[in-house]
Formats: structure tokens, sequence, C-alpha cells
């Protein structure tokens, strides 16, 4: 990958500002949610972020194929399920509104609910935090992350 290329990974000033506005641009470019997902996993929270990409690309897949059906498995067993390895804080109503879904077929939709009720914990909470954070301060006031993560980030988005 040549330098230009990897400018254009790194967010404008603009880009930036928006994540500052709307939770839903930062979820949407792909630096800022790695590195929303890295101040996540600082807080030991980075499970809610990594459920709702799960779900984003789950909604992609095809109705009825057999991989579909084993991810959706995968996806439920793997953090709606109590005990789960990366279980992600959902109410009781909405875990089993979930596992019904799952049990009925797997929709590209089936996560739908689950996805909104983690993506609102995020909004409400982590997000503000990472606002404050000296991660999004540093990027947003120099126009450039000075924290120890850009590498790993710089990584994560060339591989992906």
């Amino acid at each position: 990958m040549d330098a230009a290329s990897t400018s254009t990974l790194y967010p404008t000033k603009e880009e930036v500002r928006q994540w500052e506005q709307s939770f839903e641009s930062l979820l949407n470019h792909k630096y800022g949610c790695l590195l929303f997902r890295t101040f996540l996993k600082g807080e030991f929270s980075d499970e809610n972020v990594d459920f709702w990409l799960e779900c984003e690309e789950f909604k992609k897949m095809k109705e009825g194929k057999k991989a579909t059906i084993q991810r959706a498995h995968t996806i439920y067993n793997e953090y709606i399920a109590e005990q789960s390895p990366k279980e992600v804080n959902l109410d009781s109503d909405t875990r089993t509104a979930t596992k019904a879904a799952l049990e009925s077929g797997a929709k590209p939709n089936m996560f739908t609910l689950a996805q909104g009720r983690i993506e609102q914990l995020m909004a409400k909470d982590s997000y503000r935090r990472f606002l404050k954070s000296k991660m999004f301060l540093d990027l947003l006031n120099d126009g450039t992350n000075t924290t120890s993560s850009e590498g790993t980030l710089q990584a994560e988005i060339v591989s992906s």
C-alpha cells in the first residue's frame, strides 16, 4: 500500500467533527469504528461494538443458506446466550425475543432488536466517554491520533 492510499485511511477533520455530532457517523466510518473499538477495549466492553459489527455483516447474508443459519447460531452463542464468552448486556425480553427469532429461522433482521438495544447502550454511555477521551480529543484537536494504538489501527484497517 502506498503513502497516498494510507493517508486516505485517516479521517479528515470534518469527518472527526461529524463523529462528535453523530454516533452513527462514527460507527459507519471504518477508522472511527476501529478507534471506538480500541477505546472500548480499554474499558473492557469491546464486545458491544463487536456484536454490533457482527449484526451488520449478518444482515448482508442470504436467508435460508446453511452458512447463514450457522452464523446466526454462532452470534447468538457468542454474544446473547447467558454466560456466553462475550455476553452483551441485554434485558431478558430482548434476549427471549432474539432466541425466538433464532428458533423460527435465521432471517437477516433477526438481531435487529438486540442490535438496537446495544447501539442505544453504547450511544448513551460509551460514546459520551469516548468523546471526552484523550484518544478522541487528540484526533479532533491535532488531526492526528497520538495514542500508542495508532499502528494497531492502521494495521487493522489495511488488513480488512
